[in-house]
C-alpha cells in the first residue's frame, strides 16, 4: 500500500535533511522524483545517490519563493515523466533567532515568501494538472513551530501556522476533486541543523546542536528524530494507503506538543 510506483513527485528543498530523506523515500517506493533546491550540488547530489541505488530522478534548480520559478519546477516535471502525481512542499528556512521586535522586515518577509510563499506558488502551478487527472496529492511540510508559540521565532511560527491552516483550506476546496493535501508537523530532527550548520563556526554548531539535544530529551520519546522517520510518514501521506486522509495535520514530533513540559520543575 505504501509503493507509489510509477508516480511522479516534486519534492522541494530535497537537497539536504528531511526533504533529501523524502526524495530517497519516493524514489525507492517506485516514484519518478524531481529533486529541487537553490543549492545545486546539494541537490544533485540526491539525484545522484537515487540513481546509483536504481532510482528514477532529476534535479531542477528553483527559488520557489519566485513565481515564474515555481511554475518552472512544475513544469520540467511535466514535460520529463509525463504528468504530476505528488507535490511536497518543503522547501523552507527559518530566519534570524530574534523576538520580533528586533527582526529587520525584509528579513521577516523572506521567510514568509519561501515557507508560506513557495507553498502557494508551487501548489497553485500543481493544482491544474492533478485537476486534468482527476486526482493528486500534496505533502506540506509544516512544523511543531506552527502549533505552539516558539522562543525568537515569529516569522518562522507565522508561516507555519499558516501553511497548516492553508492545508486545510485546500482539503476543502479540492476534496471534491479528488486532490488529497495534509501536512506533517516535524519536531525535533537530526539533520545536522540543515542549512545552518556550515555557517556556523565549529564550537557554534557543537553548541547549538546540543541545545536542541538537551531540548529533544526533554519531550516524551526523549530524542530527535531521523528524516527517514519523517519521510516514511511523506510517503503513507502520498500512497493510496491514506487514501481517505485529507485535512490532516500530523505531527511527527516525538510526543512534544501532547504535553506542557515542566523540565527541572517536575523533578
Amino acid at each position: 500500500m505504501t509503493r507509489i510506483d510509477g508516480r511522479t513527485a516534486v519534492v522541494t528543498g530535497s537537497g539536504n535533511g528531511i526533504g533529501r530523506a523524502i526524495a530517497t523515500a519516493y524514489a525507492a517506493a517506485g516514484a519518478h522524483v524531481v529533486v529541487s533546491d537553490v543549492l545545486t550540488d546539494d541537490g544533485e547530489r540526491t539525484v545522484a545517490e537515487i540513481t546509483e541505488a536504481g532510482g528514477s530522478a532529476v534535479f531542477v534548480a528553483a527559488d520557489v519563493a519566485v513565481p515564474d520559478q515555481a511554475a518552472a519546477l512544475i513544469a520540467a516535471a511535466v514535460d520529463r515523466f509525463g504528468g504530476l502525481d505528488v507535490l511536497v512542499n518543503n522547501a523552507g528556512g527559518g530566519g534570524a533567532q530574534l523576538r520580533l521586535h528586533e527582526v529587520e522586515p525584509a528579513d521577516f518577509d523572506r521567510v514568509i515568501a519561501v515557507n508560506l510563499g513557495g507553498t502557494f506558488l508551487c501548489s497553485r502551478y500543481a493544482i491544474p494538472h492533478f485537476l486534468a487527472a482527476g486526482s493528486g496529492a500534496i505533502v506540506n511540510i509544516a512544523s511543531t513551530y506552527g502549533l505552539i508559540g516558539a522562543p525568537k521565532a515569529p516569522a518562522y511560527c507565522a508561516s507555519k501556522g499558516a501553511i497548516i491552516n492553508l492545508t486545510r483550506q485546500l482539503a476543502v476546496d479540492y476534496g471534491p476533486d479528488n486532490i488529497r493535501v495534509n501536512a506533517i508537523c516535524p519536531g525535533y530532527i537530526d539533520t545536522g541543523l540543515g542549512r545552518r550548520g556550515p555557517t556556523l563556526s565549529e564550537e557554534d554548531f557543537a553548541a547549538a546542536t546540543a541545545v536542541r539535544e538537551r531540548a529533544a530529551a526533554r519531550q516524551p520519546l526523549g530524542r530527535q528524530a531521523q528524516p527517514a522517520e519523517v519521510a516514511a510518514v511523506a510517503l503513507f501521506l502520498a500512497s493510496d494507503a491514506s487514501s481517505f486522509m485529507t485535512g490532516s495535520i500530523v505531527p511527527v514530533d516525538g510526543g512534544c506538543t501532547t504535553t506542557f513540559n515542566y523540565g527541572d520543575a517536575s523533578n
